[in-house]
C-alpha cells in the first residue's frame, strides 16, 4: 500500500498588481515589499516542518516565494511550469474593471465560470483544471509518505482546493485564497483530500521578524 503525500500548497506572496486589480495570468511580474515579508514570515512559520522537497511555478512570483522556503529548510526550489498561473491571453496586463468595461460578453463568461472560455490566446478553466492535477499529481507520485511544499498562484490553489472538496469546476468560490496561505492537502492515488485551508497566523506574528533573510540571489536568474 502506498503511503499518502503530505502537501502544503502555497501561493505566492503580494504583487503590486494584486492590489492593483490587475490579472497577472502568465506575466513575470516580482513581489513587493509586503509579498517579500510574507514570503519570509511564511518560510519561518515552516522552518521546522519536515519538508523533503520544495516544488514552485517558475514564475517570477512564486519562484521568488518559494526561495525562501527554500533557504529555510535548506533545500533547492524545483521548477514546474505546470504550477504556473492560468494563461489569461488578452486579459493579461488589465484591471478587473477594464476588462468589464472592454471586453464586456468575455468578462460575463469569466465571471460566470464557463468552464469552456478562454480569453484570446489564454487557457480555459478545463485546461488549466486538468494541467495543474496532472502536475500536482506527478509530483506527489514522487514523494510517498513525505511532507512536500508546492508553491503556485491563485488560480492553482483554487484547482486543489476543488480537486480535495470534489467541488465542480463551476462552483462559485467561497473560499480564501490568500498571499502565502499555508494550505494543506494528502494525496494518495485515489486523489487528493483536504487537511487544512488558508492558515495565516504567521502574517499576524511580529516575532518572526526577528529571524528575516533575504531571498538570495535575484529569482529571476535561476528562472529555467
Amino acid at each position: 500500500m502506498i503511503e499518502p503525500t503530505r502537501i502544503i500548497a502555497i501561493r505566492h506572496g503580494e504583487t503590486t498588481w494584486n492590489v492593483d486589480t490587475r490579472i497577472q495570468g502568465q506575466l513575470d511580474i516580482p513581489l513587493n515589499a509586503t509579498g517579500r515579508l510574507q514570503a519570509a514570515r511564511m518560510a519561518l512559520a515552516l522552518k521546522e516542518e519536515p519538508i523533503t522537497a520544495v516544488y514552485a511555478s517558475d514564475l517570477v512570483r512564486a519562484w521568488e516565494t518559494a526561495q525562501y522556503l527554500g533557504r529555510a529548510r535548506g533545500l533547492p526550489v524545483h521548477p514546474e511550469t505546470g504550477l504556473r498561473e492560468r494563461c489569461f491571453g488578452d486579459f493579461e496586463g488589465k484591471t478587473f474593471a477594464e476588462i468589464e468595461a472592454l471586453l464586456p460578453d468575455q468578462s460575463m463568461r469569466w465571471r460566470k465560470r464557463d468552464p469552456a472560455f478562454a480569453p484570446a490566446g489564454g487557457e480555459s478553466l478545463l485546461a488549466l483544471n486538468q494541467r495543474v492535477v496532472e502536475a500536482a499529481e506527478r509530483i506527489a507520485a514522487r514523494h510517498p509518505g513525505e511532507l512536500i511544499a508546492l508553491v503556485g498562484h491563485g488560480g492553482v490553489m483554487d484547482v486543489l482546493y476543488r480537486a480535495a472538496t470534489r467541488l465542480n469546476i463551476q462552483a462559485p468560490r467561497t473560499w480564501a485564497l490568500g498571499n502565502t496561505a499555508i494550505n494543506r492537502l494528502l494525496w494518495t492515488p485515489q486523489g487528493f483530500t483536504l487537511v487544512g485551508w488558508a492558515d495565516t497566523q504567521h502574517l499576524d506574528d511580529e516575532s518572526l521578524d526577528d529571524g528575516l533573510f533575504p531571498a538570495g540571489p535575484n529569482p529571476a536568474a535561476a528562472n529555467p
